[in-house]
């Protein structure tokens, strides 16, 4: 699938992924992506960030890949089961936080932490890292196995974000487009 022919909607985490983070870089770089905006970035919370997405997916005008990074993968999970199949060809899914991690986050509501594990209805790839602090790879390596997405081993990459070094991610820009000559 090529870039021109989609709608790329990126989903940042808590806090929203500033201007030096490799989803803003990529952000201004492809033409047809946009932002899936919060109310609240310091809030995780089920229903708003599921319905942004939601709305976000059922405005598109091309078929849609979603690139999700940190709280915002586990916001595609619990928003998968309400997203129209026939326009959702794929996600890039990077750096996952954990259960137990969110689940200490005071600014996270516990049906937000309370991780889905239903296989996802479209095809996805969950790049992980082993030296995550929020995440451990095999924690990673279970959520890959029950989404029934494929498992992308980052190495020692940290969090994946612009605080781990990743501002503009070339490695991860090159997967992302391997991704997307795989989708038909």
């Amino acid at each position: 699938m090529r870039v021109a022919d989609l709608d790329i909607l990126f989903v940042p985490g808590l806090g929203g992924s500033g201007p030096d983070h490799w989803q803003s870089r990529w952000q201004e770089k492809l033409s047809t992506a946009v932002r899936v905006a919060q109310d609240d970035w310091s809030r995780l919370a089920v229903e708003p960030w599921r319905d942004r997405l939601v709305a976000a997916v059922v405005a598109a005008t091309r078929p849609v890949i979603i690139v999700a990074h940190s709280a915002g993968v586990i916001a595609v999970a619990h928003a998968a089961p309400h997203l129209p199949r026939s326009v959702v060809r794929g996600a890039f899914l990077v750096a996952p936080p954990s259960e137990q991690v969110l689940a200490a986050l005071p600014e996270c509501e516990a049906a937000f932490a309370a991780l889905p594990r239903a296989r996802l209805p479209f095809p996805a790839v969950l790049v992980a890292s082993r030296a995550d602090p929020f995440c451990t790879f095999e924690e990673a390596t279970e959520l890959a196995a029950a989404w029934g997405v494929t498992l992308a081993d980052a190495g020692e990459a940290g969090h994946i974000n612009a605080d781990s070094g990743h501002g503009p991610w070339p490695e991860g820009l090159m997967r992302f487009a391997g991704f997307l000559k795989r989708l038909r």
